[in-house]
């Protein structure tokens, strides 16, 4: 999504862009921290940065019907969670936010995202019974004879009939109405990019040295961004808004969140 913005490939309008990558964890804290102007974090993140930053229509990752998975090594049903040490990717993350909502009595353990194959040792190992799987995790649990537990994309559509909101983008309120606009259609076109040219980003993706990344291989990558980074990504339609307050809303009657939240959404 930021491809093209980071090498220039479209129309900055003047504006200068300092890069940096970090796991899910990681970005909801420089969130946290109100220490980027720009910052890709989880939709359950939002409320604790909701009053200094606005919510970018575009840069999402959405699921629809699909999500984040819940596995085990062997067969286990929601209600086998309650009382069950289950590794998190983070406590911020929306991954967790919508498992508390299906299951509030698992015991949560955080296992760092990256290396993205850690979680699966802590499961190897004992150290979790069971697993939240978000990114890469999620296409491979299969190859390693998991037993997925429950799709939280999938539960959410069936309560809901909603896409879950995943990942967004956030910029900074300070930044004033007229960057904010700028910022948002800079984003636009680099994603618009994206698009155009699919297959060479791609191998550019493939081709990076990011340690033991499970989407070096184009077949899996694609596959990935065909969850995560299609027409939602470019503009949020209206039932991904909608998807959005739902899940702050239940958030807030499950006691998860102290006080609504009003999203406020950048042009």
């Amino acid at each position: 999504m930021f491809h093209a913005v980071k090498n220039e490939l479209v129309d900055l309008r003047g504006l200068w862009f300092s890069h940096k990558r970090g796991d899910t964890a990681e970005l909801n804290r420089i969130a946290a921290e109100g220490g980027a102007d720009v910052v890709a974090i989880s939709a359950g993140a939002y409320p604790g940065v909701a009053d200094r930053y606005l919510m970018l229509p575009r840069g999402a990752s959405v699921g629809r019907g699909y999500g984040p998975v819940v596995v085990a090594k062997h067969p286990l049903t929601v209600a086998d969670l309650a009382g069950r040490r289950v590794g998190i990717p983070g406590l911020s993350t929306t991954a967790w936010m919508v498992l508390r909502l299906i299951e509030p009595r698992t015991e949560p353990v955080v296992i760092p995202i990256v290396p993205f194959a850690r979680i699966f040792d802590a499961l190897d190992a004992g150290e979790v019974e069971a697993a939240l799987l978000i990114h890469e995790g999620r296409l491979l649990y299969e190859r390693r004879g998991l037993h997925k537990v429950v799709d939280i994309g999938h539960w959410w559509a069936a309560q809901t009939g909603l896409p879950l909101p995943l990942g967004v983008n956030v910029v900074r309120r300070a930044l004033g109405d007229d960057m904010i606009r700028t910022v948002s259609s800079v984003l636009r076109d680099g994603i618009r990019y994206a698009f155009a040219h699919r297959s060479e980003i791609i191998r550019e993706l493939v081709g990076e040295d990011r340690g033991d990344d499970g989407l070096a291989d184009t077949a899996l990558l694609d596959r990935y961004l065909d969850l995560y980074a299609n027409q939602d990504t470019l503009e949020l339609a209206p039932d991904v808004r909608a998807g959005v307050d739902a899940l702050f809303a239940r958030a807030r009657v499950a006691g998860l969140l102290g006080s609504e939240v009003s999203v406020d959404w950048a042009p």
